[in-house]
């Protein structure tokens, strides 16, 4: 099978490509790479006035099933994944019954096979996510997860947390955690702050953060373990972060576009459709956010994506679940806010969703070198659009930034040289 990209700006991080070039892919790998490229056969894509970039990698999602398909199946979630450029992704475990064995990895794997999105599902550290008995992390590993966590139920246990962080890294396999102190935050809806007061209601402390990232920081530093912190929201995590890459400790992190976009006054104008965990912080913690995106401190942008039924978010702010939708617009929101602001170069944004996501996993991905894999996105970076949850293709609807105008559409993605979604 064979592919002809033509005429497109080729971005590739790794490889520091940044220049008008064709694309050959033959059976599924980058073949060529040059000018005035012809090739019989071939199915050609005319690219001029575009971006080809390889494919995104996002490291941190919720697909849902087993056991929560009213909220997300694989195949929707692969679809919504296939519609915002992302070709690989990794779904969290919490599902049910909960990703902690080889079982539930290969049926993933399997409901995964035919949509053309590289799902690699992630290990629990523990059974059932209880935080009391370790999961088997050689079988995990030998089943194909990338990496191990437990997610939105952080191990409490430093002991446990020890001794899986010895475990994985004899393995070569990082550790992700939700750092939130599970006793400080409990279930509450919103950052402590002006937003809560105002609301009556109890929240969760940025404290609660930073508490557990330094927690995490020092065991690392203890066991030579590489963990990585998801989701940072706060400007004193970032600076833990920061603190602790500049002696060399093994800690890497990732950020979403909420919160380098949104605040806590977010929840004033959209309620539950704005509860997300880690809550929506205030505008320092925004700022630092970007600062640590610009001075490299944070080393990935993910979704987070975290799709629930209408029904869920239309309870009241302290019933309603946390978490937005984000693989349809993760792309342009990032493009829009990172790179046509000037704050970010494409390059480095581009890097920060596919490269860099796919190295901290130890994966073959996010580059456009001869041989390598043809997992390849084709966007217009000028594009204006606005996003409409009632076009999305994820069974999720809940997304704070409906209606917002952004910048930067995907036409094409292509997963080991074949289309997987074209626009229209």
């Amino acid at each position: 099978m064979k592919m002809l990209i033509k005429g497109g700006q080729v971005v590739d991080p790794i490889n520091r490509l940044d220049q008008v070039l064709d694309v050959l892919v033959i059976d599924g790998k980058i073949a060529q790479l040059g000018t005035d490229l012809n090739q019989e056969d071939a199915t050609v894509i005319d690219a001029r006035q575009m971006v080809v970039a390889p494919g995104l990698v996002d490291m941190h999602v919720h697909l849902r099933e087993p056991g929560f398909e009213e909220k997300e199946t694989i195949a929707t979630g692969c679809a919504a994944a296939a519609r915002g450029g992302v070709t690989t992704l990794v779904p969290m475990p919490n599902t049910r019954p909960t990703t902690d064995c080889p079982e539930i990895v290969r049926f993933i794997q399997n409901q995964a096979a035919s949509t053309g999105i590289h799902v690699l599902p992630a290990g629990a550290v523990s059974v059932g996510q209880r935080g009391q008995q370790l999961t088997d992390f050689t079988a995990l590993k030998a089943a194909g997860v990338p990496a191990l966590t437990d997610d939105g139920l952080p191990i409490q246990n430093m002991a446990l947390l020890r001794q899986a962080m010895f475990q994985a890294k004899e393995l070569g396999l990082p550790i992700l955690d939700h750092c939130e102190d599970r006793d400080l935050v409990q279930n509450y809806s919103v950052n402590e702050g002006k937003i809560s007061v105002q609301l009556g209601l109890p929240g969760r402390p940025a404290i609660a953060e930073a508490l557990q990232i330094m927690r995490d920081v020092m065991l690392a530093e203890d066991t030579g373990a590489h963990i990585h912190i998801c989701h940072l929201s706060t400007k004193k995590g970032v600076d833990i972060i920061r603190q602790a890459k500049a002696k060399g400790i093994c800690v890497t992190c990732e950020t979403c576009p909420q919160y380098f976009m949104l605040t806590e006054e977010e929840v004033l104008r959209q309620g539950p459709l704005a509860r997300v965990n880690p809550p929506l912080r205030t505008w320092e913690d925004r700022e630092a956010i970007l600062a640590g995106l610009e001075d490299g401190t944070i080393d990935a942008i993910i979704t987070d994506h975290a799709p629930h039924t209408e029904a869920e978010k239309a309870k009241p702010l302290p019933d309603a679940p946390s978490g937005m939708v984000g693989l349809e617009t993760s792309l342009a929101l990032s493009l829009t806010v990172l790179y046509h602001s000037g704050r970010l170069t494409l390059t480095r944004v581009l890097d920060l969703m596919s490269h860099s996501p796919a190295a901290l996993l130890g994966l073959n991905k996010g580059c456009i070198g001869i041989g390598d894999d043809a997992d390849l996105i084709v966007f217009d970076p000028e594009q204006e659009w606005v996003v409409d949850r009632d076009q999305f293709v994820s069974k999720g609807r809940n997304t704070p930034f409906h209606g917002q105008t952004v910048r930067g559409r995907v036409k094409y993605t292509i997963s080991m040289g074949k289309i997987i979604y074209q626009e229209g």
